[in-house]
């Protein structure tokens, strides 16, 4: 029998788990999300505002999409650049989801990864293996289809990563 053909036994699925509990109506209630498999969420606020306006210290599910696209896209670009040779000294991921407000209520319409890759590899071995990781990125795969996903990947010769420069919040982020 096939594997495609076997019944998934609780061993074939690993499950990961968090609540949210909410109170009041959509617009001025809010919620306490907690990760329950892990706990390293505990409570943490979301609410409605949080996902069309400011965040002012909460969260939103997009913001939780991002950040859990951009560890799984992580971990499948470090594992291909490892198969390609060259594993990674250093990647950092940052992802964008993008929610769009139309009449027929909100959609998340995209997600953008931006890449910076600290290796000792080339820029084709890069792009290879960015490209072998949006098909083994079990997020990507979620995504694929619904969400217009887009991917820039840059070599990182010398200097800090994006994340590590000092940044003031009145102006532009250069890179």
């Amino acid at each position: 029998m096939s594997a495609d053909a076997r019944t998934r036994t609780e061993a074939d699925v690993i499950e990961r788990s968090a609540n949210v509990v909410w109170d009041g109506d959509l617009r001025s209630g809010q919620g306490r999300l907690t990760t329950k498999t892990s706990e390293v969420l505990v409570s943490m606020p979301v609410t409605f505002a949080s996902r069309v306006e400011d965040a002012r210290g909460r969260t939103s599910p997009e913001e939780l999409l991002a950040a859990a696209h951009a560890a799984c896209y992580a971990m499948a670009l470090a594992e291909a650049l490892a198969e390609a040779g060259t594993p990674p000294e250093q990647l950092e991921v940052e992802a964008t989801c993008g929610l769009e407000r139309s009449g027929a209520g909100l959609r998340i319409a995209s997600m953008r990864l931006a890449i910076a890759a600290r290796y000792l590899g080339d820029e084709a071995t890069l792009q290879g293996a960015v490209e072998a990781a949006e098909q083994r990125c079990p997020v990507s795969n979620a995504l694929r289809g619904n969400v217009d996903v887009s991917v820039d990947a840059r070599l990182l010769t010398d200097g800090p990563a994006p994340s590590e420069r000092p940044t003031d919040p009145t102006r532009p982020v250069e890179v």
